[in-house]
Parts: C-alpha cells; sequence; structure tokens
C-alpha cells in the first residue's frame, strides 16, 4: 500500500514538473502575434519571390539591418507570393513588415478597387519608407514578333500570381492599351516560372514588375536573348493620367544589353514601399528606422536598387500615412512628414 502511494507521488510530481516546463516555454516564446513575452517584437518581413528584387532586400534587412536593434528579439525574412500577399498577412499579424507596391498599400489601408480588399481594409498597416520605383516591364524573347503591347493579341502571355500587384497592373496597362484577358491567354505565374515558360517557348511574353535589373530577366537573358518592350507614348500619358501612383519611367538598354538589349525603355513605374504593422511599440518603429538608413549599405550590397533608398525621397510616393515612432525619426532628420 506505501509502495503505490509512493509511485502515485512520484508521478504526481512528474505530471506538475512537466506542466511546470511547458508553462515556462511558453511564457519564454511569447504569444504568436510577433510579441515576445518582455514586450520585444519578434520581426518577420514579408519579401517575394526568389527571383524577384524584393527578396534579396528582404533577406539583407533581416540579417544585417534589423538584428539585434533594441526592441527587437529576432529576424526572419520570408518568401511570398509579393504585395497583395503581404498586405493580407500582415492583416492576419503574420508579418511586421513587408515590401509591397504602393498602389497596393492604398487598395489595402483603404479597402479599395481589388477584389481582394474591397469594402475589407487592413487597418494595422503603416508606412516607413519608400524604397525604388518598380519598373513594369513587358519581356519577351528577342525574335517574338512582339514589338507593342497591341501584338500580344492572341498570345500566352503570364501576367503575374493571381491577384497579386504585377497582376492588377498588368490588367492595367493591357485595358488602356484597349485588350482584356479574353484578348489574351492569360497564365497566372510568378517572375521565376514565367522566364522558365519563356525558355521553353510555352510562354509568349510576360509582365514582370520589380526593380530593374531583374534577376527573373537576367537568368532568361542568359539563354536567349530578349526585348523589352516599350510603352508607347500615348500609352504612357493614359497610364499617367489615370493612376496617380503611375510615374514614367526610362530603363537604361545598358542594364540588359548582354542579354540582347539594343535600345532604352519607355515605360512606367510604381513605387516599392517598405510598410510596418501599426501595433509595433513607437520606439521600436523609431529604432528600426534609424538602423535602416544607417545600415543603408548593406541593401545596396544585397541589391542595386538598394542604393535608391535616400532620407531625401524617403517619403516620395508614400501613399498611406507614416508609424509615428518612423515619421519621429524623420522629423529628427529634418524631412517633411506633412
Amino acid at each position: 500500500m506505501k509502495l503505490k502511494n509512493l509511485k502515485l507521488t512520484a508521478l504526481l510530481f512528474i505530471v506538475l514538473l512537466l506542466a511546470a516546463c511547458g508553462s515556462a516555454q511558453e511564457e519564454e516564446s511569447g504569444d504568436d502575434d510577433g510579441e515576445s513575452s518582455n514586450g520585444d517584437v519578434r520581426l518577420t518581413i514579408g519579401t517575394g519571390g526568389t527571383s524577384g528584387t524584393y527578396y534579396p532586400l528582404g533577406v539583407a534587412m533581416a540579417q544585417q539591418v534589423f538584428e539585434g536593434v533594441e526592441g527587437v528579439s529576432g529576424t526572419n525574412a520570408v518568401s511570398t507570393g509579393a504585395s497583395v500577399a503581404n498586405a493580407q498577412e500582415m492583416g492576419a499579424g503574420d508579418y511586421q513588415l513587408a515590401l509591397v507596391q504602393n498602389d497596393i498599400a492604398y487598395y489595402a489601408v483603404n479597402g479599395e478597387t481589388l477584389a481582394d480588399f474591397e469594402g475589407e481594409p487592413i487597418e494595422n498597416i503603416a508606412g516607413m519608407t519608400s524604397l525604388y520605383p518598380e519598373d513594369i516591364q513587358l519581356v519577351t524573347p528577342a525574335d517574338s514578333d512582339i514589338e507593342t503591347i497591341e501584338d500580344l493579341e492572341g498570345k500566352n502571355v503570364a501576367v503575374g500570381d493571381q491577384g497579386s500587384g504585377a497582376e492588377a497592373n498588368a490588367n492595367q496597362v493591357l485595358e488602356a492599351a484597349g485588350l482584356t484577358y479574353d484578348d489574351i491567354t492569360a497564365e497566372f505565374l510568378g517572375f521565376g516560372d514565367a522566364s522558365q515558360g519563356m525558355q521553353n517557348d510555352t510562354i509568349d511574353a510576360a509582365f514582370i514588375v520589380a526593380g530593374s535589373p531583374t534577376a527573373a530577366i537576367q537568368e532568361l537573358g542568359a539563354n536567349r536573348d530578349i526585348r523589352v518592350v516599350s510603352l508607347s507614348d500615348d500609352l504612357i500619358d493614359t497610364l499617367t493620367s489615370e493612376y496617380s501612383y503611375y510615374t514614367e519611367r526610362t530603363i537604361s538598354g545598358e542594364e540588359y544589353a548582354d542579354y540582347g538589349q539594343e535600345e532604352d525603355i519607355q515605360t512606367v513605374a510604381v513605387m516599392a514601399i517598405l510598410v510596418i504593422d501599426s501595433e509595433v511599440p513607437e520606439e521600436t518603429a523609431y529604432n528600426m528606422t534609424k538602423a535602416l538608413f544607417e545600415n543603408q549599405s548593406e541593401l545596396e550590397d544585397a541589391h542595386a536598387r538598394g542604393a535608391d533608398m535616400t532620407l531625401e525621397t524617403a517619403t516620395e510616393g508614400m501613399s498611406i500615412d507614416l508609424h509615428p515612432g518612423v515619421a519621429r525619426y524623420f522629423e529628427e532628420e529634418g524631412i517633411s512628414v506633412d
């Protein structure tokens, strides 16, 4: 009888010990909303596909810029479906920082236009900084007969992942040129898959929205010569008049000269911006912004477009309100936030 009681006592002790350990682990790991038990932020950064520009910049931010910043307990950058997916996942609390097109950020915050956001605004997204122009690039093999947007009629065209920012831009460009998806065979492919499709001759052309030079275009150009199609002056005028976030942009032909491009490319661009969860504490957001600009060279080393981020252009193209901690840093640096 005494032996039985002793065994029960020992078993009860083990159960209580395991429960205590579990509680300690839960307390140490914190909640699942990006905040640790001591109030520091566990930072997950939403980027884009590995063949785009968002991914290398996001990785550099996680590994070289924000690691060890006061108020940040850990950092991680993840490959994603880019702008639309990033906004949605930030709304769900999965990301605390993300790279997003300025037009998509506006749609998300205001619950407008795109079906993904219409009537369902995402309320916890705040601005951090503008990064660089994202060029709308229509790429096709150099030996194709596609020389204008209108030549896409009847062709297999990659328009970006379904619901992505790239797809939204492709749709707008086609519409401005008098075309719809009914006039083409639309393939919903990301940059890398679109490049592979053109190498295999299953895709005739692809819309790629990213900072140039873009890895997906370079990868294609390494296997066959490419042509990046210019938009006509009338088409550019239509797009910039209809959509306030588009700006006229010239890409130097030299950026793709090694891949068969012979001429400068006339197109339009949106702005890539960095957005932050508005629930990140003000002091932490301030520290992160300070670290971002003090370590700007790390972004430049990761991708040429990292050099475009400057304090002087930090609010250009910013389509949403800044986080208060970010605004405080800019004001101290003499940057207008009005």
